[in-house]
């Protein structure tokens, strides 16, 4: 199967550049008929006995502005994820201009290169004053994706109802849209919730390189199922509900504690797992999702869990001015078989 397959047009005009308020105002299409919602009407889509599982992950302020200690020149660093060493793993910027053993320093976090910048990518040791999540949040800024050109002017619109420890590099998105009313909403509608965590990292939004899909190796993200959210996929299944994720995170994260037998069993380490045409989606019955890149492996999964009917959703969103990506609207669809 090729990468090409999952390529199409996405104007500019759709990207959105910034959240909708309120959260819950933004459109949702149920590709279930195609029709138009609001977001605020997922309740009444959703049914008595079902589950809803969210991602409570948080984005880590690890967006680092500073300089070279030496020059003075301006640089920027985008901490991914913390290795076992306790160094970092990092975007830099202009990595053509840093090497290995450059000094840097943005606020009062002092950092060097471990390794030469390789498209872009580098190890970074830092050292600040106090624990460096909290030197994080003195000094580092909520990294945006770069397809939005504007600065966020609360942080927190970029923060999920549920995020709780930081870990990831960019916002699980479908949980954007959720509010305190209108998890209230959802109980009262006798709709059980379960939180896992999955970190995001930058890879999950760029283009797959390759031209076959089976050729793209996904990279590694932590992942936490624990206990609960198992017995609350069982007891789902025994009062014959359906298992409603928000987000591919969630999807990944329940496929991944399943292992392609539908039985959700704690988990926690990393996975790699690729959800692609041909995969087995055994756990997540629904999903509720935003519009995503074309040629990503998020739109390579969409088009697994909902047949070729995909292609006509994106289509009839382009068509009805939905907005796109991490700021824009969502779809409601259910696994094809």
């Amino acid at each position: 199967m090729l990468t090409s397959e999952f390529d199409y047009d996405l104007p500019d005009r759709l990207i959105a550049q910034e959240p909708i308020e309120p959260r819950d105002s933004s459109r949702l299409l149920d590709t279930r008929d195609l029709s138009d919602r609001r977001f605020s009407d997922l309740p009444s889509i959703l049914r008595s006995g079902d589950l809803l599982v969210v991602n409570k992950t948080r984005v880590r302020p690890a967006r680092l502005i500073g300089s070279k200690s030496t020059t003075g020149g301006r640089v920027e660093a985008l901490l991914l994820k913390r290795r076992d060493d306790g160094n970092w793993d990092a975007l830099v910027r202009p990595a053509r201009r840093l090497r290995r053993g450059v000094h840097l320093r943005f606020g009062e976090i002092e950092a060097v290169l471990v390794s030469d910048p390789e498209d872009g990518s580098a190890v970074v040791a830092l050292d600040a004053p106090v624990e460096i999540e909290e030197a994080l949040t003195r000094w580092g800024e909520i990294p945006l994706p770069p397809y939005i050109n504007r600065r966020l002017d609360d942080p927190g619109r970029y923060q999920t109802l549920w995020a709780e420890a930081p870990g990831s590099a960019a916002a699980p998105t479908a949980g954007l849209h959720f509010t305190p009313r209108l998890m209230e909403a959802v109980t009262e509608a006798g709709v059980e919730t379960a939180t896992i965590e999955l970190e995001i990292g930058l890879d999950t939004f760029r283009p797959i390189s390759v031209d076959r899909i089976t050729d793209h190796r996904m990279h590694r993200e932590a992942i936490r199922v624990d206990g609960a959210v198992a017995d609350a996929v069982e007891r789902t299944r025994q009062r014959r509900g359906r298992v409603v994720a928000v987000g591919t995170t969630s999807v990944r994260a329940l496929e991944a504690a399943a292992a392609g037998g539908g039985a959700v069993s704690p988990l926690s380490g990393e996975t790699d797992l690729f959800l692609h045409p041909g995969a087995e989606f055994s756990v997540v019955d629904a999903l509720v999702t935003n519009f995503h890149m074309p040629r990503s492996s998020l739109i390579v999964m969409i088009a697994g869990f909902m047949g070729p009917g995909w292609r006509t959703a994106y289509e009839v969103a382009v068509e009805r001015g939905y907005r796109f990506l991490s700021f824009g609207d969502a779809m409601f669809c259910e696994r094809w078989s």
